[in-house]
């Protein structure tokens, strides 16, 4: 029997219980000592995780809000604030060759994604509906371009490319691109498809449709917002990506971060921070818009 007086636990032995008097005295074999006041404790440590991330996250955003804010200086040079300015995104647009480069990565990322929407649905719905022993190991296989380097991954198309004798240019990208950006669709795909009724496309098929029409009627605009949200973070992925895109580059063609790439090897200009602001507000607008997707998409479910 425990009783607790005075914030202290006693402990009273069971054999003093069928003893009335000595039992409602309150016996005492063991004293614990005082109840533990956890809450100041508690308040501690949540104040020092709020300092923790607090720093965490200055020392992570300090960099990016030091591009942002010397992208609208003045001066040419990156150290002091000398006054706020547009000329540099003026020189920006106005150079044909940093133009070129974006205009070459919006059309490869559309395309990309494109392609990559098709073979991830595909792949999605497949996935859900086998039953094959080895189906653990082919969805492991699906998304083993994310779980791998880069810098490997770019070095493998290149040797495949290579040995098929496939000149390097928009193709090769393209099939680079298509190959990382298909996992992101089809995980988006693959978790929509767990939540949907799959007697859904049995009715339809009872009431006359086919297959291929019961699968366009019903499954694919069940699945559109999943298509749609993966797609835009592969599209994210595409326009940001360097490692993989130097390897399988052509000699003629230049994406984007390919370009910025280049420059910042003979130092940064502030041409380089105002491209890198509008490349980090478009990221930043693709990824808040992915992330009210799918918040819709979950209050649909």
């Amino acid at each position: 029997m425990i009783k607790t007086q005075n914030n202290e636990i006693e402990v009273l032995d069971p054999k003093m219980q069928g003893e009335g008097a000595e039992a409602k005295n309150g016996t005492l074999v063991k004293k614990f000592g005082k109840k533990r006041n956890t809450g100041s404790g508690m308040k501690r440590s949540t104040r020092f995780e709020k300092i923790y991330l607090g720093i965490i996250f200055f020392l992570m955003y300090l960099p990016v809000a030091v591009v942002i804010i010397f992208s609208f200086n003045e001066s040419k040079l990156p150290v002091r604030l000398t006054g706020f300015s547009f000329q540099w995104y003026e020189k920006l647009f106005a150079d044909s060759a940093m133009m070129e480069a974006l205009v070459n990565s919006l059309i490869l990322g559309v395309a990309s994604c494109a392609v990559s929407a098709v073979i991830g649905t595909l792949g999605a719905v497949g996935l859900s509906r086998i039953h094959w022993k080895t189906k653990g190991a082919l969805e492991y296989i699906s998304i083993l371009p994310l779980m791998i380097p880069e810098i490997i991954l770019g070095m493998v198309l290149m040797a495949f490319f290579y040995m098929l004798n496939l000149p390097f240019g928009m193709l090769t990208l393209l099939i680079g691109h298509t190959v990382f950006c298909i996992p992101y669709i089809l995980m988006e795909v693959k978790a929509r498809l767990v939540g949907l009724d799959p007697s859904l496309e049995e009715a339809a098929r009872d009431l006359g449709a086919t297959s291929m029409r019961a699968f366009f009627d019903i499954t694919l605009p069940l699945i559109m917002p999943a298509v749609a949200s993966g797609s835009l973070l592969a599209f994210a992925m595409s326009m940001d990506d360097v490692v993989i895109s130097i390897f399988i580059n052509g000699p003629r063609l230049s994406t984007l971060p390919i370009k910025v790439y280049t420059q910042i090897k003979t130092g940064v200009t502030p041409e380089i921070n105002a491209l890198c602001t509008i490349m980090l507000a478009f990221t930043v607008g693709i990824l808040l818009v992915y992330s009210l997707m799918k918040k819709l998409r979950r209050r649909s479910q």
